[in-house]
């Protein structure tokens, strides 16, 4: 399940909802993120307690990481083929994750680099580490945590920030004084970013 709004500027949000969203979760971030982007928004396949998610976890933190590399996999090749479908390139992607969207969105940048062109990472964690470390060079990737989140350790956040800084990519961490849920400040910084990232 997905959606796909054409925009106008040639910059296309891949947006991946959090536990117990779907694809019309965080169509109304995007628009205060990126008002004029393509926006490609996807459904979780996996189920919990009916709850649609992108990978399965045996516990609270605790990921099943087989699934959660099968399912990356899964979604990288749909994008591939809905870059050909809609008509925009893999280069001009922005993932933007919230929580289990964010997650499987790093974990896109850990196994399948080259369907991103840049990431906005709400509330991650360190997903996993993968065999072999990617070539993430000059890669942008803009992940915004929060000081009082109960369901991200802050180790978690500084362990994917540094992996994915020596892989190449250029992060720029915001830490909010916040929990896990999200603020306007929140997507406030990461509207500036983008359009930052933009203009590199």
């Amino acid at each position: 399940m997905h959606r796909y709004v054409p925009g106008t500027n040639g910059v296309t949000l891949l947006l991946l909802h959090g536990t117990g969203g779907d694809e019309s979760s965080l169509i109304p971030m995007a628009r205060m993120v990126d008002g004029e982007a393509s926006v490609l928004a996807v459904r979780g396949k996996v189920l919990e307690n009916g709850a649609p998610r992108f990978f399965r976890r045996f516990a609270e933190g605790v990921f099943d990481i087989e699934d959660l590399k099968l399912r990356a996999n899964e979604l990288a090749d749909f994008l591939v083929s809905a870059s050909r479908e809609y008509g925009f390139s893999p280069g001009s992607l922005v993932a933007l994750g919230y929580s289990n969207g964010a997650n499987i969105g790093a974990t896109l940048l850990l196994l399948r680099p080259e369907v991103l062109g840049k990431a906005i990472l709400f509330r991650p964690t360190f997903p996993l580490v993968p065999e072999t470390t990617p070539d993430l060079s000059g890669k942008p990737v803009f992940i915004s945590a929060g000081r009082y989140d109960e369901m991200t350790p802050q180790s978690s956040v500084k362990d994917l920030e540094a992996f994915l800084k020596a892989a190449g990519a250029r992060v720029t961490t915001n830490w909010e004084e916040a929990t896990h849920s999200l603020t306007q400040h929140d997507i406030e910084r990461a509207g500036s970013w983008l359009a930052d990232a933009k203009l590199q």
